[in-house]
C-alpha cells in the first residue's frame, strides 16, 4: 500500500469579476513542494489562469495510463522514444441535478525506436 498526500487551502476573498461571492481560487500543495493554483472552471466563476479540478482529475487519469502503458512497453522489449497525450474529459449534469466527470477519453500519441515495434490492432 501506498499513501499520497496533498493539502489545498483557501481563504476568503471577494470575487475578482463579481462582488457577491467569493473567490474559488485555492492553492494545492504536494510532497514534491509543488505548489499549483487552483479554481473552479471559467463556467463556475472559476479563474481561467488556474487549473481546474476537473482538468486536475483528466490529467491525473492520463498520467497514470501513460505510465501503465510506459510500464507494459518495457516489459514487453518496446521502446517508446515519446509519448503525448490531449486527454479530454466530459463534466454532465446527473438525473438528480448535481455534475459529475462521465467520460475521460485518451488520445495517446507514441513514437517507438528500435528494430521491436508494435503492430497495428
Amino acid at each position: 500500500m501506498s499513501q499520497h498526500i496533498a493539502e489545498i487551502s483557501w481563504e476568503k476573498d471577494t470575487h475578482t469579476d463579481d462582488a457577491s461571492t467569493y473567490s474559488r481560487n485555492h492553492v494545492a500543495r504536494f510532497e514534491g513542494q509543488q505548489k499549483l493554483n487552483i479554481s473552479a472552471g471559467v463556467e463556475y466563476k472559476g479563474d481561467a489562469l488556474c487549473a481546474d479540478p476537473e482538468q486536475l482529475l483528466v490529467t491525473a487519469a492520463a498520467s497514470c495510463h501513460m505510465l501503465f502503458f510506459l510500464a507494459i512497453a518495457e516489459q514487453q522489449g518496446f521502446l517508446p522514444e515519446s509519448y503525448s497525450d490531449t486527454p479530454v474529459g466530459y463534466l454532465e449534469k446527473t438525473d438528480g441535478g448535481g455534475l459529475e466527470v462521465t467520460l475521460i477519453k485518451l488520445y495517446p500519441k507514441i513514437v517507438f525506436s528500435g528494430e521491436h515495434q508494435p503492430g497495428e490492432s
